[in-house]
């Protein structure tokens, strides 16, 4: 069994698509507004109060009630690709957790230093029960499913790895094979 860790290490460089991986320790939930808010902080050399660096995110907009999390599955991840490759110029390595995949252009950005980690929808309570606590929550402002969640979480997952950082892309191998098999 697969665990990774934050912050992550070089380790995230031998994973292969369709691995098995488990996280233990610091994950941080961002969505569209967060990422947008984040890169325009970075394109102007602003500190943000949390460091994409060597993180792990999860495309989530979680429900928190109390400081307790009851439901925080994954949201597509396609609707951040945009926000991706400027992200990676910026970070030495990284690891995201999300549904669905990113786009090509992303995944080349990614090459060399992040993965991308599938973890199932519709399983947000399941996923709720893999965080042992709420550590800090940041920029508010932006609403409780958009603002950035920092949680502890232990044997999150199973996730897959769905994008190795070497570009292999289990969407696009799945897509590829329909492609063939509709041909016939």
């Amino acid at each position: 069994m697969n665990v990774l860790k934050s912050p992550v290490g070089e380790e995230i460089l031998e994973l292969k698509a369709g691995d098995i991986v488990y996280v233990d320790g610091e994950i941080m939930t961002a969505r569209d507004k967060a990422h947008a808010r984040a890169l325009e902080m970075m394109e102007k050399g602003l500190k943000l109060p949390f460091s994409f660096n060597k993180s792990i995110v999860y495309h989530c907009g979680p429900i928190v009630q109390g400081g307790r999390v009851i439901s925080a599955g994954p949201t597509t991840s396609d609707r951040m690709s945009a926000f991706i490759p400027k992200i990676m110029e910026k970070v030495e390595l990284f690891a995201m957790i999300g549904k669905g995949g990113v786009s090509e252009e992303a995944v080349k950005a990614m090459k060399g230093k992040a993965v991308y980690l599938a973890f199932t929808g519709g399983a947000g309570a399941f996923a709720a029960s893999k965080i042992r606590g709420v550590k800090a929550v940041f920029w508010e402002d932006l609403g409780m499913a958009e603002a950035v969640w920092v949680f502890e979480v232990e044997k999150f997952g199973p996730c897959i790895v769905a994008i190795d950082s070497k570009g292999r892309n289990l969407y696009e191998d799945v897509r590829k094979r329909l492609i063939e098999k509709l041909k016939k």
